[in-house]
């Protein structure tokens, strides 16, 4: 009788220290990693939907317009004379969307 007691305390005992690490995980879970997940499935949509004439900011704070994009670049026109070329990635939001063409 006294080794069925022992092991359901152990099993008991198992779970007691398992049980924190799982709560540990769901939390971890919802507060860091599932927002994070959610933030860059933003940033890929955004950077997938960029077209010419959107106004840009780039990660380092360069504000322009695009004038041409490809697949991993995007050339920003900066002012009347000035076109840099930029990865996709460096940009970092869109200020201003350009109209739709309808």
């Amino acid at each position: 009788m006294s080794i069925y007691l022992a092991d359901a305390t152990q099993t008991q005992s198992i779970w007691g220290l398992l049980l924190p690490f799982v709560l540990m995980f769901v939390v971890f879970y919802f507060l860091l990693i599932r927002p994070q997940q959610k933030k860059q499935k933003q940033r890929t949509q955004m950077l997938h939907q960029l077209k010419k004439g959107d106004k840009i900011v780039t990660i380092g704070g360069l504000h322009g317009t695009i004038v041409e994009l490809t697949d991993d670049t995007a050339v920003v026109r900066v002012n009347d004379t000035v076109k840099l070329t930029f990865d996709r990635s460096a940009i970092s939001t869109v200020s201003q969307s350009a109209p739709s063409a309808e």
